[in-house]
């Protein structure tokens, strides 16, 4: 019961900040380039997490093998799907943005039957599938009468990137003795320098960004980066890969939710009866075949 209710208060935490993720890029991309906000978000989430190694006595991983495999996962886990995601929401609502992003639980599921490290029983497989039918209830992509441009290209590749990075950090990170404090530090610190790399090609800086901006992308380093970051790599060590990319059926919900209660946005039956089917697809993911009987062959 302790396992289960840590789970969910994690999944409930990572959903909450993750989902935010939409709003404070939109509000930072206001009064900053694409590049300019990954890079802020990758070395204020690095700081925060840097920090919280010290105070616990944790030291970086020293392994240059680790440090490889940690570039690698900086790479599909924050450089690429921070950039895309910052590039897509020029041009992307955050609606639409959503339901693209809810994408990740299936990319990994395939990823991970392709590869033969997913085996997932019924229960399991009806829910993921039944999570992502509910946020196409959501937000309905055929009342939009459009086809999907290159902003929802982009966030649809931030989605694969996702999932390739979860299943290969369960493979080559997680579970070989570093503290998972350690390794997420570790990984925005690479992260932070791939996306300093693309600082040339952003432009320039503006000369007076605003104030929102600015709370924003700090917002969205500390606490939609840095946190959830960490927290990601928790439920991927405890739960596994397609457990930790199934919290992406819950971002839609989030952020219909933090519309209504900050910005006053209407809800609808049909929104609403998404909602429910969502968090029915992921509760049926954590259903588990009863074990056979002891004398049962």
């Amino acid at each position: 019961m302790r396992t289960a209710s840590l789970y969910w208060s994690r999944v409930g935490i990572l959903a909450l900040l993750w989902g935010s993720t939409f709003l404070w890029i939109r509000l930072a991309l206001d009064g900053l380039q694409p590049a300019q906000v990954t890079v802020v978000r990758c070395a204020l989430g690095a700081v925060v997490l840097v920090a919280l190694c010290f105070a616990r006595g944790l030291r970086l991983p020293r392994s240059a093998g680790t440090w490889r495999h940690i570039v690698v996962a900086a790479f599909f886990c924050n450089a690429l799907p921070f950039t895309l995601l910052s590039l897509g929401q020029q041009s992307v609502d955050s609606g639409l943005a959503g339901v693209l992003s809810a994408t990740t639980p299936l990319w990994s599921l395939l990823i991970g039957l392709a590869v033969g490290t997913e085996r997932p029983g019924p229960f399991r497989l009806g829910g993921l599938l039944l999570g992502f039918g509910g946020t196409l209830l959501i937000f309905a992509p055929w009342q939009h009468g459009r086809a999907l441009g290159w902003g929802a290209l982009a966030v649809l590749g931030a989605s694969l990137s996702y999932a390739i990075a979860f299943g290969y950090m369960r493979r080559h990170l997680v579970g070989r003795g570093t503290p998972t404090l350690s390794l997420s530090a570790a990984q925005l610190i690479a992260a932070t320098g791939l996306t300093a790399l693309a600082l040339p090609a952003g432009g320039s800086p503006p000369a007076h960004p605003g104030a929102t901006p600015l709370i924003a992308a700090a917002v969205l380093g500390v606490f939609a980066t840095g946190v959830t970051f960490h927290l990601t790599y928790r439920i991927i060590a405890s739960e596994g890969a397609t457990d930790a990319a199934t919290v992406g059926y819950l971002l839609p919900v989030v952020s219909i939710l933090l519309g209504a209660l900050v910005l006053g946005e209407p809800v609808g039956p049909r929104t609403l009866a998404g909602m429910a089917v969502v968090l029915a697809g992921v509760a049926l993911t954590r259903l588990r075949k009863a074990p056979a009987p002891a004398g049962a062959r």
